[in-house]
């Protein structure tokens, strides 16, 4: 049966199986393996016929994991690495020539828009930062020829989203590959590549694991472009290791379980704290306030993402007040496992920037960060409102600044 026609939870569970009988696969933790003869050990190491003979080059198990997320995107191909960051580098590498153009979003994750900024340069690419929901910005930005317009479908923490269609079609006229993280969205609410897009990335260690004990990254896309990539990662060394791979491929049996919670817990817990006069903004794309919501439903589909942005009254103060006051909600970075978590980018992540610098990156001192998981959701609107009583109170008592 094609897996096009079955439906997400299905081809979670059963994408990517490799033959046997085994209903879990093993683990092949085996670096190198053997040949019976000179002649067979020759062809596969020159391609010429399947099989591994060593890990850095391939492994059974990882190979497993890259196709089984490969369909889900419904990709020709794909590549599991070391790390989200190691996606990002390969990827890069491989399709950005030296001398050529890159366009990239300045909501798109820190490190992706710091390696561009700080390293691409040392490649020889001319990276422009930008915001993507200007279109106007990025035909600019395009004109002349570009190698790669870089964008996120749902952008961390602030839940920017990526008119993809309207990216592709610009990035494609500029003869430029449009390179999507899709993190946050998972391919159970989009697939960019149904819109157009030429490249899909995933931090795994987020939704596609989900339990926040693997470290690992994904490159989908063509067969061509995956096999180039894969040439970056063979002499780079960013390779995903069988255990961590493994992991991610029986995290992804319940991804979409799993996502399906996670979003109806982040709407229940946008819609209670939006009414609330103690939070000041909840950008959430679920919500009809959010100015992106329009496009939020055209382009996800089955829910608006589990990553939750919340403003509270009181600023850093009070952001810091309602993030110790969580008892349930778990101080940590990270995001997409089955635990919620929440941080205060202004006390931990963007710790360094001034109250001006924090203004123009769009991270406002008292924006709360909440991964949202799969609790029960009447626990995690308990747990944020006793903390939000608690910091209006404590902030009374210390004759500090009011929170209503």
């Amino acid at each position: 049966m094609s897996s096009e026609r079955l439906g997400p939870s299905t081809r979670a569970i059963h994408a990517g199986r490799a033959g046997g009988d085994d209903v879990v696969g093993p683990v092949h933790r085996s670096v190198i393996q053997r040949f019976a003869t000179a002649e067979r050990f020759g062809d596969v190491m020159a391609e010429q016929e399947p099989g591994f003979l060593y890990s850095r080059l391939g492994n059974a198990t990882t190979s497993e994991a890259a196709a089984a997320v490969a369909d889900l995107e419904g990709a020709e191909a794909a590549i599991v690495t070391a790390s989200g960051m190691a996606a990002v580098h390969a990827a890069v590498l491989a399709l950005a020539p030296a001398g050529s153009r890159v366009v990239c979003s300045l909501s798109a994750y820190g490190n992706t828009v710091s390696l561009l900024r700080d390293y691409g340069p040392r490649f020889g690419l001319d990276v422009q930062l930008l915001d993507t929901r200007d279109l106007d910005a990025v035909r600019a930005a395009c004109a002349g020829g570009a190698s790669m317009v870089c964008c996120e479908t749902i952008a961390n923490p602030g839940s920017v989203l990526a008119d993809i269609d309207a990216l592709a079609e610009i990035a494609h006229a500029a003869g430029a590959r449009l390179v999507v993280d899709s993190t946050v969205a998972t391919p159970i609410l989009c697939r960019p590549l149904s819109r157009g897009a030429d490249v899909v990335l995933h931090s795994a260690t987020k939704f596609l694991n989900g339990h926040h004990d693997v470290l690992a990254g994904v490159v989908c896309g063509s067969a061509a472009d995956i096999a180039r990539v894969r040439a970056v990662l063979i002499d780079t060394g960013g390779v995903a290791d069988p255990e961590a791979a493994w992991l991610l491929r029986r995290g992804m049996t319940t991804l979409a379980l799993r996502v399906e919670r996670a979003c109806a817990n982040a709407l229940a817990l946008a819609r209670f704290l939006a009414a609330r006069d103690d939070v000041v903004a909840v950008p959430y794309p679920g919500l009809d306030s959010h100015p992106q919501h329009a496009l939020a439903t055209r382009l996800l589909d089955g829910g608006f993402g589990a990553l939750l942005a919340v403003e509270v009254a009181g600023g850093r103060a009070g952001g810091e007040l309602v993030m110790d006051g969580c008892e349930l909600l778990e101080r940590a970075t990270s995001l997409g496992g089955v635990t919620s978590g929440i941080s205060h980018p202004a006390s931990t992540s963007h710790r360094q920037l001034s109250e001006e610098q924090l203004a123009r990156v769009g991270v406002p001192p008292g924006l709360l960060r909440i991964a949202v998981g799969c609790e029960d959701a009447d626990d995690l609107i308990a747990d944020l409102g006793r903390s939000l009583d608690r910091a209006g109170a404590a902030a009374a008592l210390a004759g500090g600044v009011q929170i209503p």
